[in-house]
């Protein structure tokens, strides 16, 4: 899942961004709404966690600008004013959720996850395929009924290509979904990855690389 996250207090949003990375989420971090503007406008972001009043570009004309374009990104606004009211007004400007300050983590991941969930078509909350069994919300998967242990960025890889439900997933893709926009497209790292997930699965390999085109499972 690919999020962005756009928060002035600079200490929170990478306190957020960490915390999302830990979750095997690939996340951009901007602290202003004309930063954010500019994200969106180059990258495909499932959700934005979006602080209502930011320099530059206030939230609301952030959120505004995500709905008149048409985009699938879901938006979650995070704001200090947590009134009726204040929630209320940010649902209508278009935002899908509305989280206030202070909040418990453990909640926002669990809010950014069901965002996720919205911008693909509806599919099972345990995803499964050949034999292997991947838990998004707690983060577990098992091949064939033995717990199979990944680091984020092999779990992120292997929930991409599971979500695909056996259609091609190109590097680029992978790329895009995984890691954030500091990565270097150039690098084998998504190659390395892959390589690293196969082994980890285990016998038979249930990860297809199609020539010229990505891999699938």
């Amino acid at each position: 899942m690919r999020v962005l996250v756009v928060e002035d207090e600079q200490l929170l949003a990478d306190a957020v961004a960490t915390g999302l990375r830990r979750e095997a989420m690939a996340v951009d971090v901007v602290y202003d709404g004309g930063a954010a503007l500019e994200r969106i406008g180059v990258n495909d972001y499932d959700v934005v966690v979006l602080d209502r009043d930011l320099p530059v570009v206030h939230g609301d004309e952030v959120c505004r600008e995500i709905v008149e374009m048409g985009l699938p990104t879901r938006v979650l606004m995070l704001t200090a004013a947590g009134d009726v009211s204040d929630r209320v007004e940010g649902l209508e400007l278009g935002a899908d959720d509305y989280l206030p300050k202070p909040f418990a983590f453990t909640e926002l991941t669990a809010r950014v996850r069901a965002l996720g969930r919205r911008t693909t078509a509806a599919l099972p909350p345990v995803l499964e395929r050949s034999g292997i069994k991947l838990d998004p919300n707690r983060r577990e998967v098992f091949r064939d009924g033995s717990e199979v242990h990944l680091a984020p960025k092999e779990f992120a890889v292997l929930e991409v290509l599971m979500r695909s439900e056996g259609s091609v997933v190109s590097a680029e893709q992978l790329l895009e979904k995984a890691w954030d926009e500091n990565t270097d497209p150039f690098t084998n790292v998504v190659r390395v990855t892959v390589m690293t997930l196969r082994r980890k699965l285990g016998e038979p390999a249930v990860i297809v690389t199609v020539p010229g085109s990505g891999y699938r499972i």
